[in-house]
């Protein structure tokens, strides 16, 4: 599955207004004159000398002050922001880490679906929820729904919808299509009337249609297409949220970062406690908990699709990653600590913590064999990508698993282990039973996080 194809639910359709529209304020109104503190005349200069009131001031000031009508008015309620549905999807696997995220984040109505999860937000907690997930692959608003009978009603549907209002012949554009038990002949072509109808809509309003551009797009348009529906997405976050910016050595078949966020997640592990990947790779787990145990957003380093998009409030924006910033704190509490065999691996995994903004002392990154590493603490969580599939390679050591097991039961008596891997006699081969398995996708590969207690006794030697 490519990275820009996706499941998405179908949801229905909302009403639509500009989300950047802002009356401002209602007016203040000012009080009526307090003539008891001013003098019976302001341009009088002997009226200071006597009282603001005798006795028939009332009467006087009825006669000489200005007669002004009032009128009580009730202050106009500031209108509403403009509320949208999103859609935001992960790897499949983690659809309730991420719901449980964004309800978390404060989308209270936020609900599990296929690959995914869906929400309410305006424009300003769309762009929170593109600074702050850690699992989501995309952030998508919902922005045309309609049911289809042909192709061609695609065409309708995406002529019909204000593109004006987010993008325009100056801006560059691509469409994605994606489909589930849709009976359309051709993606493609279903691909091709979205993106027509976008540019003849900007073309008959603007004069001028917009270039398409596939590699680096101002605006993202996601079509999909389930059953007899079509709905139509704008993508806020452009490239995908996986892609934090700090990720330049990758190494051998690494995670992608909010699938290791999210196994973290799911392995429950505190970020108060210690972490240990005894075969880390390029540390895509550790810095990944580290930046969770820090509280630093995952998209604190990285553009968005949004900020290329019309009426975009840079400064609103700007204040948002400010706040976020200040809430960074600056040190860990527990070791996080790496292991791995291959010193081109270790090598990697500093440079991206350091690309990180991670300090030297944040993750100690060293070479060593998984089947002789010590525990940092007497307590901790142990959450791995070990190798499987094509990283086995011919040559596997038919002993690792035994022995790595061995390592385990004598020296981290007292930890959590959580392990992916597509290789699912992977726990018969250590001897260790799980107390739970959870269907994960890591790419194509259909994998599972089986997790372990390492507990002192009740242990033979594998």
């Amino acid at each position: 599955m490519r990275d820009d194809q996706y499941i998405a639910p179908a949801t229905p359709a909302g009403r639509f207004y500009d989300p950047f529209e802002d009356d401002g304020p209602a007016p203040e109104f000012a009080p009526e004159p307090d003539y008891a503190d001013e003098p019976a005349f302001a341009g009088d200069a002997d009226a200071s000398r006597e009282p603001a009131y005798s006795e028939d001031a009332d009467t006087f000031r009825e006669r000489a002050a200005p007669r002004i009508e009032t009128r009580t008015r009730r202050p106009r309620e500031p209108r509403q922001a403009e509320i949208f549905t999103v859609f935001a999807p992960c790897p499949q696997g983690l659809e309730e880490a991420l719901t449980a995220e964004m309800q978390a984040l404060g989308y209270e109505d936020a609900k599990a679906g296929r690959a995914g999860c869906s929400f309410t937000s305006d424009w300003s907690g769309i762009q929170r929820a593109n600074l702050y997930s850690r699992l989501a692959t995309r952030i998508l608003v919902q922005v045309a729904h309609a049911e289809i009978s042909h192709e061609d009603d695609i065409l309708d549907l995406a002529r019909d919808t204000p593109w004006e209002r987010w993008f325009g012949a100056e801006q560059t554009l691509r469409v994605d299509t994606s489909a589930i038990k849709s009976p359309v002949q051709s993606l493609q072509y279903c691909n091709l009337r979205a993106k027509d109808g976008i540019c003849d809509r900007l073309r008959e309003l603007e004069g001028e249609r917009p270039s398409i551009d596939t590699v680096r797009p101002d605006a993202r348009v996601h079509l999909f297409l389930t059953g007899h529906t079509a709905t139509l997405y704008l993508d806020t976050s452009g490239e995908s949220l996986f892609k934090r910016g700090w990720r330049l050595d990758k190494g051998e078949a690494p995670l992608r970062e909010n699938l290791a966020a999210g196994m973290l997640a799911l392995a429950g592990w505190d970020p108060a406690a210690p972490l240990l990947d005894p075969f880390c790779g390029s540390g895509t787990i550790l810095i990944e908990g580290a930046w969770i145990a820090l509280g630093v957003p995952p998209g604190i380093s990285r553009p968005f699709g949004f900020e290329r998009l019309r009426d975009h409030d840079a400064y609103r924006w700007r204040d948002l990653k400010e706040d976020a910033r200040a809430r960074i704190l600056p040190q860990l509490e527990a070791p996080l600590v790496g292991y791995d065999l291959n010193p081109q691996a270790i090598e990697y995994a500093r440079n991206n913590a350091e690309r990180a903004w991670l300090t030297a002392d944040s993750i100690r990154f060293e070479v060593g064999d998984a089947r002789h590493v010590t525990a940092p603490a007497d307590h901790g969580w142990i959450v791995t990508n070990p190798p499987y599939g094509e990283r086995m390679g011919a040559e596997q050591d038919p002993d690792l698993w035994r022995e790595w097991a061995t390592c385990l039961k004598h020296n981290f008596a007292g930890w959590e282990l959580h392990v992916i891997t597509s290789d699912l006699t992977l726990p018969n081969q250590m001897r260790l039973k799980p107390k739970r398995r959870i269907p994960l996708h890591n790419g194509a590969l259909d994998c599972r996080l089986f997790g372990f207690e390492l507990v002192a006794a009740g242990y033979r030697d594998a």
